[in-house]
């Protein structure tokens, strides 16, 4: 197999390159570098600079480099910014995942795997969220994911596509500092960089119906994620024409706002900083948990790395980028 990965210099991405070829597969990465970085390409792997726009180009490249299976990774993913720039996030995520299935088709490329959200979901109402738990999405964002799992599943349909599309939780921490995230829009970077600035960490709201009154989620080392993908990528390849998964990827287990910024504290040596308890954020819902029995199931798939992992990388990878 020959996996053409978008988004493959990107802080996901570049996980799941690294783990691809560790796993054996031959790897392309086609990316536009927005917001990835020619630098987590391996030295080696064929980079392709390009958007997911370009029918022409992804085209040569599939037809140059033989490809046989794409992970499709490239998208915008800040929910906020997609509320401002709706149109911008429907471009990219939908009107460029449509443009790759047509590519697909015209060159045979019949194995996808997509990387969803757990955005789909919304605000769940329940202790563990399933596959089947009713998708209500919240922001643009969200709505590209999901519109994205349904054209996979009609491409399923019409096209015989081989498909999984994985439902990603709260994604963290780092196999090395290089391939740390840049981004400052989650958990565990925002704490950093509010120590960083000799700031308390903030804590949107503890009047939740949670034990400790903060939002409680599941969270996912993108090492994990990245196995997950080689998983779903070695089951599509004995798949039947027509197959159409959706899988969370999560830890199954849920952990409070609270304990995670107490643990980043003690990972950190800040032990004596007090979090600034403000305001809840309009739209949190108080819990959002996955449940991982299907991937379990389907791809012999479990986590690996535990909350201090995530956290632990994380800190030495903000140290990398903030020396």
């Amino acid at each position: 197999m020959s996996w053409l990965v978008t988004g493959g210099a990107g802080y996901i991405g570049a996980h799941v390159v690294r783990t691809l070829i560790q796993g054996g597969e031959e790897t392309i990465v086609y990316d536009d570098l927005s917001t990835g970085s020619a630098d987590r390409v391996p030295e080696g792997t064929p980079l392709v600079i390009g958007s997911v726009l370009d029918a022409d180009k992804l085209e040569r490249t599939i037809r140059d480099h033989q490809v046989t299976g794409v992970v499709h990774i490239a998208a915008k993913k800040q929910v906020g910014e997609s509320v401002e720039r709706p149109l911008h996030y429907y471009r990219e995520n939908v009107t460029g995942l449509q443009t790759l299935l047509e590519v697909m088709t015209a060159t045979g490329v019949d194995r996808l795997v997509f990387s969803s959200s757990a955005a789909v979901y919304g605000m769940p109402d329940v202790d563990l969220v399933t596959e089947d738990t009713p998708c209500a999405p919240m922001s643009p964002y969200g709505e590209s994911k999901l519109i994205g799992e349904w054209l996979i599943t009609a491409a399923a349909r019409a096209h015989g596509l081989r498909a999984a599309s994985l439902r990603y939780f709260n994604v963290a921490g780092a196999a090395e500092p290089a391939l740390s995230d840049s981004g400052v829009f989650n958990l565990i970077p925002m704490v950093f960089e509010r120590l960083e600035a000799g700031a308390a960490p903030r804590i949107f709201g503890d009047d939740y119906a949670t034990p400790d009154g903060t939002c409680v989620r599941d969270y996912i080392h993108v090492q994990d994620i990245a196995g997950a993908h080689l998983a779903a990528a070695r089951r599509l390849t004995d798949a039947e024409a027509g197959t159409s998964l959706v899988l969370n990827i999560g830890r199954g287990e849920g952990s409070s706002v609270r304990e995670m910024v107490d643990r980043i504290l003690k990972v950190t040596g800040r032990e004596d900083v007090r979090p600034e308890v403000t305001e809840r954020r309009p739209g949190d819902p108080a819990r959002v948990v996955a449940s991982a029995d299907r991937i379990r199931r389907e791809l012999g798939w479990t986590a690996a790395h535990d909350l201090d992992d995530m956290i632990e990388s994380a800190w030495q990878g903000w140290r990398h980028r903030h020396p």
